[in-house]
């Protein structure tokens, strides 16, 4: 069994470290983060210059090709500064980029993929609603009724991470009653977001501030035919498949503040002396980097698992919870551990330890609660369903 990258994608990982140390460095991210509610264009203007919006589409539709395992060594990589800022690339190619590439028309591929990796235009998700959280289906009440050509859209949605900037919306709403499978009747659409009709508010949030996560709604907010994604009525099934994509994504990302962390604590341990010795030379702190250690290798291999038989066409249903699971709580811990190193300082917004333990928190609650992901690897065993 070979656990390793290929030549070409191990050359493709250092190339993507050098450009984070030399492009965005932890100090960079540090002060964007401070940027509440101001969305830093910047760095998606800096991911564009880099042809990362690119990465993931079919050559055939201006981008660069690359499979998932390319796309998680670059969330990877990026979030080893970044963290939770990581998600200014990865909304878009998520909710974006892997929807419309497996769900949409010709047409729809035509006009959309082209415009997203050249990075013109940014996607947000709109799924969760305020009743229900990880309750997709049973709190919906977002209604998409057909009216003429088109549909007209009524609803609130929350936790819509850049709505604010989006140019679409890929909505999931209702469009029929709900009969025996609360699933049926519910359709995808990409809703133009900067229509009358679609209003936003950015959520104060102790991390990720500037990206920016938002309560919209909608007000008879209109969306053509064309713009309906994948077939009528069949709307979050389809999403199953994207679904597990973002929860390897999720995974590589904490996979990345595990990396993060790590290095922070050893630079820190190797550079700061207390009681006549360097810090390097306690054990109770060299017990603290070996269990980190432990937690980066166990969440690398799930994730890359997860990854790898999405790649091969595999089902990887069970794989992505359990790594999502993993990574998001072993991130958490690590960067816990990292400021516990700190001392005093990793409480101090001028460090990073901080900044990932408050970005690696959120992962454990979205965009699948850590709780309802076990539920479905238990469910994956035979047990029967609690929810």
């Amino acid at each position: 069994m070979d656990f390793g990258f290929t030549e070409e994608q191990d050359l493709f990982r250092r190339s993507m470290r050098d450009w984070v140390d030399n492009e965005i460095p932890k100090d960079y991210a540090n002060r964007l983060e401070q940027q509440e509610y101001e969305f830093p264009h910047e760095l998606w203007d800096k991911f564009t210059e880099a042809g990362f919006h690119a990465i993931g589409i079919d050559e055939k539709y201006g981008g660069q090709g690359g499979d998932i395992i390319s796309q998680m060594i670059l969330c990877r990589e990026l979030a080893r500064s970044l963290a939770g800022l990581t998600w200014v690339w990865g909304i878009s190619s998520f909710s974006g980029a892997k929807s419309v590439g497996l769900y949409g028309s010709e047409q729809q591929k035509l006009e959309i993929l082209p415009r997203l990796a050249k990075g013109e235009i940014k996607f947000a998700i709109a799924y969760t609603e305020p009743a229900g959280g990880t309750d997709l289906l049973g709190a919906m009440t977002t209604t998409a009724v057909r009216r003429g050509d088109g549909w007209v859209i009524n609803g609130q949605k929350i936790w819509s991470t850049a709505a604010h900037v989006a140019d679409y919306l890929l909505l999931l709403a209702r469009t029929e009653p709900v009969t025996t499978k609360r699933s049926a009747g519910t359709t995808v659409f990409l809703v133009p977001a900067k229509q009358d009709g679609v209003t936003t508010r950015q959520i104060p949030k102790i991390g990720m501030r500037s990206v920016g996560s938002c309560e919209v709604w909608l007000d008879d907010a209109w969306v053509p035919d064309e713009l309906v994604l994948g077939e009528p009525g069949n709307g979050f099934k389809q999403s199953l498949g994207t679904l597990n994509n973002e929860r390897i994504m999720l995974a590589a990302l904490c996979v990345g503040i595990i990396d993060g962390a790590l290095e922070d604590a050893l630079d820190y341990l190797k550079a700061r002396e207390a009681f006549g010795k360097r810090l390097e030379q306690m054990q109770v702190l060299q017990h603290y980097i070996a269990d980190m250690k432990m937690m980066q290798s166990q969440a690398e291999l799930m994730t890359f698992h997860a990854a790898w038989r999405q790649s091969e066409g595999l089902e990887c249903g069970l794989e992505s919870n359990m790594a999502k699971v993993v990574s998001s709580e072993n991130a958490g811990k690590c960067a816990d551990l990292a400021l516990q190193m700190f001392g005093g300082m990793g409480y101090a917004y001028e460090t990073n330890p901080q900044r990932y333990w408050r970005d690696a928190r959120l992962y454990r609650i979205g965009p699948i609660a850590n709780e309802m992901a076990r539920n479905s690897i238990a469910e994956a065993l035979g047990m029967p369903r609690s929810f």
